[in-house]
C-alpha cells in the first residue's frame, strides 16, 4: 500500500508542496505541522517558504509557484471583490483568533499616560483611543499628523487600528469618496491620523527611527517593542473584539479544484497541529523554539513566549495574564465561519475598499463562494473517526456557519453576521 492510502488518510493527487508564510508567531500551525510530521503522516511532502511581504505571498499563490500560504483573512475576501489583485482564493480553514496588537512609541506613550485611569498603580485596560483624541487633533492641527503603521491595506491590523481609532471618535480615513467618486489608494480621505503600510518585521526599527508613532502588528513584533524599550503596546486585538479571527490558511479555487483530496488532507494536518498547540504550556514553549528557527520566525524565543505562553507585557515589568492571546484551536478557532468573512467584508465597505452599495445576500455569497466549511467538515470527520478527535471539539453538525451575534468589541457594538448593512449603518464613522 503506498504512503497515501493508507488507512484512514485521503488519496492526495499531489504529495510534494510548497507553503507560503510570513514571519510571525500565527503561521505556527504551519511550522507545527511540517516539525512534528503530521503534514508526512496525511501524506504529504511540504516545504515552507518565508515571504518579503503579503503582496508577494499572495501574488506567488495566484501563479502557482506556490500551493498554498498562511495569508490575512481579509486577503481572499479582497481577492474576490477585486480590491488590489483580482483573484479566487478559497481557505478551508481558519489558523487562529488574536494574536496582535496596537503598539506606540515611548514619546507618544508619554503623552497619553496621564489621561489614563489606574488600577493597583498600572493603567487600566483596556485603554481606549479615548487617550489619543486630543494629542491627535492637535497634532493635525498643527500639520504634523499622528502615523501609524500596518502590514497590509486588507489586513485584520489595519481594520484593527481603524476600529480603535474611530471607536473614540478619530477618523482614519477613507479610500474612496462617494461623493466625488474620487478613490485613495492611501485611505487617507479626511484622515486625522496617517496609517501606511510597513513589513512586520521592519516596524520596530521604523518606530525606533521615529517615522512612525506606533504600529498594529502581530508577534512577535509588540513584544519586540518592549524588549528593545522603545514602544509601549497599548491594547490587543482581543481587547478590540475578543476572539476575532487573524489568519487562515488559503489556496486558488483552481487547486481546489483539481487536488479536493490534498486539501483534506492539509486541513487534517493543520486541525491537528492547532489541537496540539492549545494542549499545554509546555507544547506553547516548545512551538516557541521552532519558531525561534531562523528560517521560521528568526526572533528570540523568549521574546516569542512573552505572549505565546499565557502572558502579555505591556510596559516593561507590566506582565499580565492573558490566556487567550494566541488561540489556535479552542473556542472553534479553525472553523471557516461564515460570519468572520462577513466581518471583513463589512469594514471593506466601511473604510471605501468596496465602492458600491450592496444587499445582505451578496455579503452572504462572498463569504459561501470563499470560505469552505464543507473541506473542514470532512476533515473533521476523518479525525474523529480514528478516535484522535471527538463531535465535541468540533462545531455542531447543524450549525450555518455563523457565530452567534456578540457584543465582545471595544465600544460594546452588536455584531450579528446576518444583518450586514445594519451593522455598517450603525457606525458614526464611515460609509453607509
Amino acid at each position: 500500500m503506498s504512503p497515501n492510502t493508507q488507512a484512514g488518510m485521503f488519496p492526495v493527487e499531489k504529495p510534494d508542496l510548497k507553503f507560503g508564510f510570513i514571519k510571525l508567531t500565527d503561521c505556527a500551525p504551519l511550522v507545527v505541522a511540517r516539525e512534528l510530521g503530521y503534514f508526512e503522516e496525511e501524506g504529504l511532502f511540504v516545504e515552507l517558504e518565508p515571504q518579503a511581504n503579503w503582496k508577494t505571498l499572495l501574488d506567488r499563490v495566484i501563479s502557482g509557484e506556490l500551493d498554498g500560504a498562511h495569508m490575512l483573512a481579509g486577503q481572499p475576501l479582497a481577492a474576490a471583490c477585486g480590491f488590489g489583485t483580482q483573484a479566487e482564493i478559497v481557505v478551508p480553514c481558519s489558523l487562529d483568533y488574536n494574536g496582535n496588537a496596537i503598539t506606540v512609541s515611548k514619546p507618544l506613550w508619554a503623552e497619553m499616560k496621564p489621561s489614563i485611569s489606574k488600577e493597583n498603580g498600572q493603567p487600566r485596560h483596556p485603554i481606549t483611543a479615548e487617550s489619543l483624541v486630543a494629542i491627535a487633533r492637535a497634532r493635525n492641527a498643527a500639520g504634523m499628523p499622528l502615523k501609524f503603521g500596518i502590514v497590509f491595506p486588507v489586513s485584520t491590523h489595519n481594520y484593527e487600528l481603524r476600529y480603535w481609532l474611530a471607536a473614540a471618535g478619530i477618523n482614519p480615513g477613507l479610500y474612496y469618496d462617494p461623493e466625488t467618486g474620487e478613490k485613495n489608494i492611501p485611505g487617507v480621505l479626511g484622515a486625522e491620523v496617517e496609517l501606511s503600510v510597513t513589513p512586520p518585521p521592519q516596524m520596530p526599527s521604523t518606530l525606533e527611527a521615529g517615522t512612525i508613532d506606533g504600529y498594529c502588528v502581530g508577534e512577535p513584533w509588540n513584544q519586540q517593542a518592549v524588549f528593545r524599550k522603545i514602544g509601549v503596546p497599548v491594547v490587543t486585538n482581543s481587547e478590540i473584539w475578543k476572539n476575532n479571527p487573524e489568519k487562515v490558511f488559503g489556496v486558488t479555487a483552481a487547486f481546489a479544484r483539481e487536488n479536493p483530496e490534498t486539501l483534506k488532507a492539509i486541513t487534517k494536518a493543520l486541525i491537528r497541529a492547532a489541537k496540539w498547540l492549545d494542549e499545554s504550556v509546555e507544547n506553547r514553549r516548545a512551538a516557541c523554539e521552532m519558531l525561534a528557527q531562523p528560517h521560521y520566525v528568526g526572533a528570540d524565543a523568549g521574546v516569542i513566549g512573552n505572549s505565546m505562553t499565557g502572558t502579555f507585557e505591556f510596559e516593561v515589568g507590566d506582565k499580565r495574564e492573558m490566556p487567550d492571546f494566541n488561540v489556535f484551536f479552542r473556542h472553534h478557532a479553525t472553523f471557516p465561519w461564515y460570519s468572520d468573512a462577513i466581518w471583513f467584508l463589512t469594514q471593506m465597505r466601511r473604510w471605501g475598499q468596496i465602492t458600491e452599495d450592496h444587499p445582505d445576500e451578496w455579503y452572504f455569497e462572498i463569504a459561501k463562494r470563499i470560505y469552505k466549511p464543507e473541506v473542514y467538515r470532512a476533515a473533521a470527520a476523518s479525525l474523529i473517526e480514528e478516535g484522535t478527535f471527538t463531535e465535541a471539539d468540533f462545531p455542531s453538525a447543524d450549525t450555518d456557519g455563523f457565530r452567534p451575534s456578540t457584543t465582545d468589541f471595544i465600544d460594546g457594538k452588536p455584531y450579528d453576521g446576518r444583518k450586514p448593512n445594519d451593522y455598517i449603518r450603525s457606525f458614526a464613522i464611515g460609509l453607509k
